[in-house]
Parts: C-alpha cells; structure tokens; sequence
C-alpha cells in the first residue's frame, strides 16, 4: 500500500529504509519529546521495523514512512490506537530536523487524513503534544485540529509521567479543510486488519 501526494508518498516502512531511519532517528532533538531514541544503531531501527509489519498485521498500528520525492525517507507517520467499534484513531508525526518547518507537516497530514477518513472510514482522528511543546501544538492547530483538553500524567517518558494536550478532528473538519483538496492516489490494498467487519 502507497498514499502518494503530489511531493510524498506513505509507505509501510521495509529493512531497506533502516540506514535512513538511523540517520533520522540518532539526532537527540529529534527524540527530544519520544519516549524512545535517540538511535545509537542500526538495530534499534531493524527491531522498530520488525514490530511496524507485526502491529500492522495484528490492527494495532499501521506505522508509514514520509518519503520525499527528490530526498527519500524525511520521517514517520502513523495510526494507532485504534477502535474499529468507534471508528477512530491517533496520529503520529515526527521528521528529521531538516524538515523542520518546511511545510511537508502539511501534505503529509493531508495524506494521512486522506487515508483515515476516505480510505477506513474514520470518524475521528485524535493526536497529542506534551504540553511543553510547543511548536508541535502550533503545528496541529495549523493542519486543522481542535484543541480539546490535558491528560494529566499520561505519557510516560523514562521515569516520568508527562501531561499532554489531546487534539481532535472530526470527518466533517476534514470534509471541509484545505488538506481534502491535496491530491492524494491511493496504489495497493488496505491493510485488512484496519479494516471493519
């Protein structure tokens, strides 16, 4: 499966892609806000690879490389936390810090939302930032989400319980935002465990 855009193209992630993932995932400002990373080898990407395909094929998450036309693999996007029954999931972005305010947060949202929406038939789809970050809530509130409330001590990062803020978007927000006029191709199958009976 490929939701290609008219810069991008989502993509489960494959071996191939792990040198690419290393060199964005061993920068610590990139990490900065994960409760994983930063990279110190290229084992680390190999594993997170191995569990993308098992997640994806059991419909906990369906994880997507961020490949740029002209400079390949940017970053990684994803649906989890799913509930079929409720027709929602959570959105994850991150990119390599050269990206950073580029304008790719945009299309790449636009392609997902695309897939979530249009391709599984989501009502809702959720994202958060910590609320120390900043630049991530700023970069939500841009691509469309309502800010909806703080989940107090519900990330764990180390050691550390963090407060984060909760975003959603509606299919309606998306049915009349901007992003649904991205072009947006669809090639291959969905993933059947995404899939509602």
């Amino acid at each position: 499966m490929e939701v290609r855009g008219p810069t991008l193209t989502l993509r489960p992630p494959t071996a191939e892609d792990v040198p690419a993932l290393l060199e964005l995932g061993s920068d610590p400002e990139v990490t900065r806000w994960f409760s994983w990373g930063p990279y110190r080898s290229a084992d680390e990407p190999a594993a997170y690879v191995r569990r993308a395909r098992a997640r994806q094929d059991a419909g906990e998450q369906l994880d997507l490389l961020v490949v740029h036309r002209e400079a390949g693999p940017i970053g990684v996007t994803g649906l989890s936390e799913w509930s079929l029954r409720d027709r929602r999931a959570v959105v994850g972005t991150w990119f390599g810090r050269a990206w950073w305010g580029s304008g790719v947060n945009a299309e790449s949202k636009a392609l997902v939302f695309a897939l979530a929406f249009a391709g599984f038939g989501l009502a809702r789809v959720g994202a958060y930032a910590d609320v120390r970050h900043e630049r991530s809530q700023r970069a939500l509130e841009k691509v469309g989400f309502t800010l909806e409330g703080t989940l107090r001590a519900w990330h764990r990062h180390g050691d550390t319980q963090k407060d984060v803020r909760f975003y959603g978007l509606l299919r309606a927000d998306w049915e009349t935002s901007p992003l649904r006029e991205v072009p947006c191709d669809l090639y291959g199958d969905l993933p059947p465990a995404f899939l509602p009976g």
